[in-house]
């Protein structure tokens, strides 16, 4: 097994609007996205008359070769990269979905998690909706078809109104793009912009989950789509309108601690920042006598910098991640221990060797993996492991679009930090608190957090958490 004892993404988003290769701008925002979600990719394109739909199983380098694209010619587009849930690979909940309805040919990309989605696709079906996949996110669009208003920024308003829970989704048409979040802000969602060349043309507008896709493709970061906002892009220009009102911000803070590549902003706040402030703090509030600080890559390393600048002790890669692993491997007959964790980590040990080691990762959710760590770098000679994590206590499960273990299998919800200590085999196990991951990544001055992860307090009332964890998989987009 590989490198898999962490919180798992579900998916980014991209759109792209007026460039003549909305395709090709879409193909590198996906890649740019590719860390949130490797199960399955799709488009959509709009040549400003019909839509042109492909998705596939894989990565997204694989599925959007140049034949395939060449199909895909448009002006607009948008794009879905999925991280699935056990049970749920598979290519009818490939994202966008895509329909013909009375409202015209739409489609929906999603990053998210709708709550009530059971409840609302059990009374569309007893009133005759036909539904294509398991995905929660195809409620979006029966509700859109289902809706009484008449044009189709209307419909959409009206049906968000009706879904609960996390969502940033973009959705086209033939001549219109349209991004909105959901009232508190879980999931992120940028909106940019890449200047016309000449005076004749318009500006393109982009959107996507994280801003790192901009950089790929040239554009410049405006600003974010604010929770509860809808955001229309079409031949009149940008159009914005607010179709709930935001109660409260609740922004995933698990974004700054582990999804996001550190070279986005995410929710108006540099990623790296966040983390190296993190691991500043975790120096100040568990400082540990050692040697060396290592971080495990590639998520710990900017926390690891930090931690290493605040307590003076020198910063070592003495782990070395292989990037290059495919999505197969063969296995020696003859079982090798710890084989899934050495086949992406490998140790330095000429920098281990007789050291007293901090090791620095960004959480810990089974402990299984973390183990195994421990285990490689004492066996490369390390004298102590000292683990520090960036984050606190994973305790409570996420149905706000993470992909996550039930309570029963994260290790913090039934073992004291001592506990874990003695299981994952380190010398000594501090976590950052809760109050200095807050401070750390800004809290209240761009947005507030979501921390139910950490706290089991959930923002949503209508969270129902036995009966989530209970449906079955194959519900989450």
């Amino acid at each position: 097994m590989l490198l898999n004892d962490k919180f798992r993404e579900e998916c980014g988003v991209v759109a792209i609007y007026a460039h003549p290769e909305a395709e090709k701008l879409a193909y590198l925002g996906l890649h740019a996205l590719q860390h949130r979600g490797q199960e399955s990719a799709g488009m959509v394109t709009s040549d400003g008359l019909s839509l042109h739909p492909h998705k596939a199983m894989g990565l997204v380098a694989d599925i959007f070769t140049e034949d395939v694209l060449s199909k895909l010619k448009g002006t607009l587009a948008i794009g879905h990269t999925r991280y699935s849930t056990a049970g749920d690979s598979a290519l009818l909940n490939a994202q966008p979905i895509f329909v013909q309805s009375n409202k015209g040919m739409i489609a929906v990309a999603h990053n998210g998690n709708l709550v009530n989605a059971l409840e609302l696709r059990s009374r569309l079906e007893s009133q005759g909706s036909i539904f294509q996949t398991n995905s929660d996110t195809e409620v979006i669009l029966h509700l859109i078809a289902l809706s009484r208003e008449h044009t189709l920024p209307e419909a959409m308003s009206d049906a968000l109104r009706r879904v609960e829970g996390a969502f940033s989704l973009v959705m086209i048409s033939p001549d219109r793009i349209f991004a909105a979040r959901d009232p508190r802000g879980f999931r992120p969602l940028a909106m940019g912009r890449i200047p016309a060349t000449t005076a004749d043309k318009q500006d393109t507008i982009v959107f996507a989950s994280e801003t790192c896709a901009f950089d790929l493709i040239g554009a410049t970061y405006e600003r974010d789509v604010k929770p509860g906002e809808l955001v229309i892009v079409g031949p009149e220009g940008i159009t914005s309108r607010f179709y709930a009102p935001s109660p409260f911000q609740a922004s995933c803070i698990f974004e700054h601690v582990y999804f996001s590549r550190p070279d986005s902003v995410v929710f108006g706040r540099p990623v790296d920042q966040s983390r190296e402030l993190m691991g500043r703090q975790l120096a100040r509030e568990a400082p540990a006598d050692a040697d060396i600080v290592v971080p495990v890559p590639d998520s710990g390393t900017t926390a690891a910098m930090g931690y290493a600048s605040e307590s003076g002790i020198p910063f070592r890669m003495g782990l070395i991640r292989n990037h290059y692993i495919g999505r197969t491997f063969i296995e020696p007959n003859q079982s090798v221990r710890d084989f899934g964790v050495k086949l992406k980590l490998n140790p330095v040990r000429n920098l281990l060797a007789g050291k007293r080691v901090v090791l620095i990762d960004d959480s810990i959710v089974r402990g299984t993996t973390s183990r195994k760590i421990v285990r490689m770098i004492r066996s490369a000679g390390a004298k102590e492991v000292h683990m520090r994590i960036s984050c606190p206590p994973t305790i409570s499960p996420c149905f706000y679009g993470v992909d996550t273990p039930s309570k029963n299998q994260l290790i913090a919800a039934n073992k004291s930090v001592e506990e874990i200590r003695e299981y994952i085999g380190a010398d000594s196990l501090s976590y950052l608190s809760i109050e200095g991951l807050k401070k750390a990544a800004g809290e209240g001055e761009k947005t507030n957090y979501c921390s139910a992860c950490y706290t089991g307090k959930y923002p949503l009332n209508c969270v129902d958490v036995e009966e989530i964890q209970a449906a079955p998989t194959g519900k989450r987009s």
